[in-house]
């Protein structure tokens, strides 16, 4: 531990997350913590009520027989009740475990029996009559408490609580023994697990990975090493919770640093609460910069003959100018003159239209970008970069330090850790954030860390020249066409994934004659394009079959094929005729497409491409 040793507080060690965080609760007391719309009104909560909140969660928990080690899950969108549960667990001395709100009540069944789970919170009815079905298959559940009580103030049921009667369990306990929850405190050891973070299972269930406290704290030093936050920064937190990177950035991050978290009412207002918030650090899914790149796309779309060509020549010098900034050579004085003029005429709307107008350090990770994309937010004089990494190694394993960004890399190493590529080309990570295994499965945690400490990927790339990652796929991605050609599909995917009118695409072609690719749409810009052109539709798969539509898509194809040889070229496509979401089980919480699944249920349009 370095920094996080270094607190000015002289009666207890501060090198676990509940000792960390009581000691910022101390030393931030008046200091705003973190703020969520209530009844359209943005709130603050201050770090002392941060605290005694947790302190309550913790102490009611301990009345229901928590004890060091014990694991409960939260399941609930993002909002303060999460964080004061989170830490309200971890400073009882037990294992917070999130569980995605879009996970059926089947996938909660297996997590809850899988940790062993005594406790578990949930936001509302919705999510309670989940569990509520599945309760007889998980005996080790004792209690069930409940955030908002908004329809159940008539339900009764032994094993439901409500949110306020844990914290008036805490404040009871507290009351009769004022100094436990202190005494409590230092118990937990750095290298206990403090979280288990179930990884989203494209290729099987779900692992619970250990990550623990001595993980946490030297991931979030050695990240902010490189690219530090302040404590005047915002941001905006709504990925989910139970995902290691949202949790890093909401959760852990601001114990180190201080800065403001304001919570997203829900994933259909994100758009809205991040031109409210206009966040000055922000962190996405390359899905959220696609999304973000098509809204831009149909905003220059309606403008005017004149504002487009004004557009054009505003990127064009945005791009110029990117380029050399991001090869590292000076700027002329003309270019950067000319940049400033069109940034305050042009692209600084185009900004503030999507709420990064403010924003000095944007980072994508969680799956591949296309460089394109990376390049165009960058000529928009947006500072962004890549991050890459896994749950095993509690979120980054690399990422681009500062202002050393090479568009086409993943970055280069964190501060005290290490990469190298293994004899297959797969990638290997070793360092202090290699988490300790996964729960209950020593024999799947010695097929990912080998006896050296090198974590294993099970993604392919190679290290540049001046020391970045490059990733070109996953190992068991890989296609083998029937002519023994290797292909790495990722990167025809984030070429097509780049046109305005393609949300997301799966090519396919392992021991076939040649690349097929299955396509989703952008609704959006796609529904625009159907309208202009007077193509007739009503729902969304008659969109897709449209025959206006497949030529369109058929243009966006052929324009990705030039910039690949002839053998890895997409000879034929299908258009997905319906929307998949993260409800899907072929899509996860992080937006990223199950190339299994999607092969399986889609095995009849597949094999008509090949006939």
């Amino acid at each position: 531990m370095q920094s996080a040793g270094k607190l000015d507080n002289k009666d207890m060690r501060v090198d676990t997350i509940p000792t960390l965080f009581w000691s910022r609760t101390r030393q931030w007391a008046d200091r705003v913590a973190m703020r969520h719309k209530d009844f359209g009104i943005w709130k603050s909560i201050g770090w002392r009520e941060y605290g005694e909140k947790a302190k309550y969660i913790s102490l009611g928990l301990i009345s229901l027989g928590m004890k060091r080690g014990d694991r409960a899950t939260i399941m609930s969108e993002n909002n303060p009740e999460w964080l004061f549960s989170d830490m309200g667990i971890i400073c009882a001395g037990g294992i917070s475990v999130g569980i995605y709100t879009t996970d059926s009540a089947q996938q909660i069944n297996y997590i809850l029996n899988n940790c062993g789970s005594r406790f578990h919170f949930v936001e509302d009815e919705e999510q309670l009559d989940k569990i509520l079905t599945v309760r007889k298959d998980v005996p080790c559940l004792e209690k069930v408490i409940v955030f908002d009580m908004e329809g159940l103030r008539h339900f009764s049921d032994p094993l439901v609580m409500s949110f306020e009667q844990l914290l008036e369990l805490g404040r009871e306990l507290d009351r009769k023994e004022p100094a436990l929850f202190e005494q409590k405190l230092p118990e937990p050891q750095p290298e206990d697990v403090a979280i288990l973070i179930y990884t989203s299972g494209t290729t099987g269930p779900p692992k619970g990975s250990m990550i623990t406290h001595y993980n946490i704290i030297v991931t979030n030093e050695i990240q902010d090493e490189v690219n530090p936050c302040t404590q005047n920064d915002e941001i905006l937190s709504f990925l989910p919770l139970c995902h290691i990177a949202e949790r890093n950035l909401s959760v852990f991050n601001p114990l180190r640093v201080g800065y403001t978290i304001n919570f997203a009412e829900g994933p259909d207002t994100v758009p809205e609460n991040i031109r409210e918030v206009s966040p000055s650090v922000f962190f996405a899914v390359p899905r959220i910069w696609e999304k973000f790149y098509s809204t831009l796309y149909l905003t220059m779309k309606d403008s005017t003959r004149l504002e487009k060509k004004t557009y054009d020549l505003a990127m064009k010098i945005g791009t110029k100018r990117a380029a050399l900034r991001l090869s590292h050579q000076n700027i002329p004085l003309y270019l950067q003159m000319l940049y400033v003029f069109f940034d305050w005429t042009v692209l600084k709307n185009l900004k503030k239209s999507i709420g990064l107008n403010k924003a000095r350090q944007l980072t994508s990770g969680a799956a591949p970008i296309s460089p394109d994309l990376l390049l165009f937010y960058n000529a928009l004089g947006l500072s962004m970069r890549e991050v890459y990494g896994q749950t095993e190694c509690c979120g980054p394993g690399t990422i681009h330090h500062g202002d050393d960004v090479k568009v086409g890399t993943v970055g280069k190493p964190l501060p005290r850790c290490e990469v190298k590529i293994a004899q297959t080309g797969e990638i290997l990570f070793r360092g202090p954030n290699i988490f300790k295994g996964y729960w209950g499965d020593p024999e799947r945690t010695r097929e990912a860390v080998d006896e050296e400490g090198w974590l294993h990927t099970g993604d392919v790339g190679k290290i540049d020249e001046d020391g970045h990652l490059i990733i070109t796929d996953r190992l068991k991605d890989i296609i083998i066409t029937a002519g023994g050609k290797n292909i790495t599909p990722t990167e025809i995917e984030n070429q097509l994934k780049f046109s305005p009118y393609i949300n997301d695409a799966v090519v396919i072609g392992d021991a076939r004659k040649y690349l097929s690719a299955l396509i989703m749409i952008d609704e959006d810009t796609v529904m625009q394009y159907a309208q202009e052109n007077r193509v007739p539709f009503t729902t969304h798969e008659s969109l897709t079959k449209a025959p206006e539509v497949i030529e369109l898509i058929e243009k966006e194809v052929a324009i990705v094929n030039k910039k690949f040889a002839r053998v890895e070229q997409i000879k034929r496509f299908h258009i997905l005729g319906i929307k998949l979401t993260t409800d899907d089980d072929e899509v996860t919480p992080t937006m990223k497409l199950k190339r299994k699944y999607i092969s399986e249920k889609f095995k009849k349009e597949i094999e008509a491409m090949y006939h």
